[in-house]
């Protein structure tokens, strides 16, 4: 074989090469936060718990609504909840509480039914967060080789497009504290996944209901993404709030 020949045989292959490896790198979803939180499942708990409040999702991500804002909201709530870690006292319907307690103290509704007025608990901080990225399909599509910009339909095709075509989302999250307005700590949680099916077990990364307006992900790259993305934002606020929050 003449050496121009041997040439190009060897970069074709070396080019082969890394196209497998980046495919078979994208076949685990990954999670990612900034500062290096930590990627390791957080243990049982049962101690002092902090009070916290989680406000509503602000919505930056053009190809996400303010539906999937509140969705995302939903499960974050219900995943600081399940780490047995917080304490969250909900605002979003204060109002619904306060009508309740202004009817116990009319005389209209029964006696002794044991609302009371001042018992309604205040949150040390506040959890705000931002929905920064939002992609079902990070790559735009499937990778190309030669001319035309399209994969074969063969093995090589199938593993890298796959690998290629991933979900993505982000949330830049924030501590506040309510007392200063002071915030305590900052940063972005990430995560993605591949269209691989069964690139993972839903039992790593919960298996509570996905929020309003996310039921369309369900089964998808993109629900798996946002699985990862909101135990990471967990584990961020879980190791990010000062122990001296946690007493009650």
């Amino acid at each position: 074989m003449g050496g121009s020949k041997m040439k190009k045989l060897l970069i074709f292959m070396g080019f082969f090469c890394f196209l497998i490896c980046q495919a078979f790198a994208g076949l685990q979803p990954t999670a990612q936060v900034d500062n290096n939180a930590g990627t390791q499942g957080m243990p049982p708990y049962s101690g002092p718990r902090a009070r916290i409040a989680v406000a509503d999702f602000e919505v930056k991500a053009a190809k996400a609504t303010n539906e999937i804002g509140t969705g995302l909201r939903e499960m974050l709530v219900t995943a600081l909840i399940n780490s047995n870690r917080f304490s969250v006292v909900e605002r979003q319907v204060l109002n619904a509480v306060m009508q309740e307690q202004e009817l116990a103290a009319s005389g209209i509704a029964q006696a002794g039914g044991g609302v009371q007025r001042g018992k309604i608990k205040t949150a040390d901080l506040v959890v705000s967060a931002a929905v920064t990225e939002f992609e079902p399909q990070a790559s735009g599509g499937k990778a190309g080789i030669g001319g035309g910009g399209r994969v074969g339909s063969g093995i090589l095709g199938g593993v890298i497009g796959g690998a290629l075509n991933k979900a993505h989302m982000a949330l830049d999250i924030r501590i506040i504290d309510t007392s200063t307005s002071e915030i305590l700590a900052s940063t972005r949680v990430q995560g993605q996944a591949s269209d691989i099916k069964g690139a993972v077990g839903l039992g790593f990364i919960g298996n509570w209901g996905l929020g309003a307006g996310l039921s369309g992900y369900a089964n998808t790259p993109m629900e798996k993404a946002i699985r990862v993305c909101i135990i990471e934002a967990v584990k961020y606020v879980s190791q990010s709030i000062p122990a001296n929050y946690y007493k009650y």
